[in-house]
């Protein structure tokens, strides 16, 4: 045998024995993969930086980002191989290069992985007493990583959500409350044990965990469907693989690299996470309306830790009102919630209030803008319909709807050319400016000087003596003298002459005829109302009303009011 015929039978036998070693290195089931590309699972789309913002991570973690080392690791097949194969798991965990992929991704990212191990301290104690409780393997714990990153809130772009992102109409087949106040699907208890039911349920269909976990993502029809096209009755998710969807192709190797990058990130120079002290929490019944920030400001625990606790109530309230829910706290807060829960309740109880009956306003519509005060004030107006105009061209004309001009109108389907259609419409009238009207002055009652009265016997004897004056003195026959000679003094006689001098007696002034005081105008001003105006002018009400011929009380600004002579 010459020379090159022994190279050839040597190259044979190697070449036998390196497929040999590949095979045992990958599974045969690579075979039936052509696509090695990564496929991104879900908590690919989590903001790592949000992440770090999260309340737990900031006070009960300790992460170390190692920002300089770069080293991923050994990624070698044998090494992950005989990694995998060492994990005590029920749920098989092969390797293949589409497995490798999901592994290399999770080992290059190492911020991430840093933040899933910092939040598995608080969730991973959750998730599994709930598939303790219902008999299932433990490595399901590991589905919330590949599905939400460990962030109850998110939401996938198809609308999946919370922790183990359940579609709304699977969320409610699970009794899960779904609305715009409550979302159970983020509460880390309820949704972990509707998860597990319903991986129960899964299993029990398929009886091979990998079917059911990519019935988890895809839908036991999408399952069944694959399943149908494969030949002689084979029952396995690798041979299903081409035909699955795409997401859900990467989503059982994302699974296995979960798993392996959760207990081997050591290996991969990802630093492991410490707990600054534990968060022991506990659980009290509310069926009372609060709001969280009521617990805030009697109970002084911050806002950002009972929403991280309580990621289910979307909007910061617990509508206990409806049914009773669970409120999630400190373990030492529970009871001081239950012994200051009336004085929660009642803490700026009208700032969080609910309204029950609310009458509508009614009147005209009235406000304040750039211009002042003002009021709607309807106004009617009449169109006469022309040929071929129709409602909506004529309710588009005056600015008002077609049920409006239908309102206030006996209507057909068409309009009537030549009939008349009432037009109601609003228009804003502005209130004046009001002026401000001067404050009346008070009078010093000590300054009236009273009106001198006559003594009515002196004013007889004055008018006895005109009389006889006038008999002695010649008359003047004008107007001005009859008056004059009326109260002219009487000429002396002899007999008066001889009489003493009566003493002399001061003149008193005729009195002075009052005349009625003009009655007071007063311009209403911002403010006012009948009561304090009849106050003012020391009048009353009802002297105003008269007055003015008012049938109501209401007043409008500027208006100008009769205000009546003080009785």
């Amino acid at each position: 045998m010459n020379n090159i015929a022994k190279f050839l039978i040597v190259a044979s036998v190697a070449a036998v024995v390196m497929s040999a070693e590949a095979q045992s290195v990958l599974t045969v089931s690579d075979k039936t993969i052509q696509e090695p590309a990564t496929i991104i699972p879900r908590s690919a789309e989590t903001d790592t930086k949000a992440m770090l913002e999260s309340w737990y991570l900031k006070n009960y973690a300790v992460l170390d980002h190692d920002a300089d080392s770069k080293d991923s690791g050994d990624l070698s097949d044998e090494v992950l191989l005989q990694r995998l194969q060492a994990l005590p798991t029920v749920i098989e965990m092969p390797l293949n290069s589409v497995v490798k992929n999901a592994i290399k991704y999770y080992a290059g990212r190492k911020q991430l992985v840093e933040n899933l191990l910092g939040l598995s301290l608080y969730y991973m104690p959750i998730f599994e007493e709930a598939l303790e409780r219902h008999g299932l393997p433990l490595e399901l714990r590991y589905l919330p990583v590949i599905e939400s990153a460990l962030v109850p809130t998110a939401v996938s772009r198809a609308g999946a959500g919370g922790l183990w992102q359940f579609m709304p109409a699977t969320a409610s087949g699970l009794d899960l409350e779904v609305n715009s106040l409550i979302d159970q699907r983020r509460d880390p208890y309820l949704a972990s044990e509707a998860a597990a039911k319903y991986l129960k349920q899964l299993y029990e269909t398929f009886d091979d965990w990998s079917l059911a976990i990519a019935a988890y993502n895809c839908g036991p029809g999408n399952v069944n469907k694959a399943l149908r096209r494969l030949e002689d009755g084979k029952h396995d998710f690798w041979e299903i693989y081409p035909f699955l969807p795409s997401e859900t192709r990467g989503y059982v190797p994302a699974f296995i690299a979960a798993n392996y990058i959760m207990n081997y990130h050591k290996e991969h120079n990802i630093s492991p996470v410490l707990a600054k002290r534990p968060l022991i929490v506990d659980s009290v019944h509310v069926n009372r309306r609060v709001h969280f920030q009521q617990i805030s400001d009697v109970m002084g625990i911050p806002m950002d830790e009972l929403r991280a606790l309580n990621p289910q109530f979307r909007k910061d309230v617990i509508p206990g009102d409806i049914r009773p829910y669970s409120l999630v706290l400190p373990s030492l807060q529970v009871y001081a919630y239950v012994a200051n829960e009336d004085s929660i309740v009642n803490h700026d109880a009208s700032k969080f209030a609910r309204r029950g009956i609310v009458e509508p306003a009614s009147g005209a519509a009235t406000g304040r803008d750039a211009k002042g005060e003002y009021y709607e004030e309807e106004v009617i107006q009449y169109h006469k319909v022309r040929k071929g105009e129709t409602f909506s061209a004529i309710a588009k004309r005056y600015g008002i709807t077609v049920a409006t001009l239908r309102k206030y109108n006996k209507l057909g389907k068409n309009a009537i050319a030549g009939k008349n259609l009432k037009i109601v419409t609003t228009r804003r009238r502005y209130k004046p400016t009001p002026v401000e009207a001067p404050e009346p002055t008070p009078v010093d009652s000590s300054q009236i000087v009273s009106p001198v009265t006559l003594d009515e016997s002196k004013t007889e004897e004055l008018l006895q003596g005109a009389d006889s004056n006038a008999a002695a003195a010649p008359a003047d026959t004008s107007a001005v003298g009859a008056v004059a000679n009326a109260f002219a003094p009487a000429a002396k006689t002899p007999a008066d002459a001889a009489q003493p001098k009566a003493e002399a007696k001061p003149k008193q002034k005729p009195a002075k005829t009052a005349q009625p005081a003009a009655p007071t105008v007063y311009k209403v001003r911002s403010g006012d109302n009948l009561s304090k105006i009849a106050k003012r002018y020391g009048v009353t009400v009802d002297a105003i009303r008269k007055a003015n011929n008012m049938s109501s009380d209401r007043l409008d600004i500027g208006q100008k009011l009769t205000i009546p002579k003080k009785k």
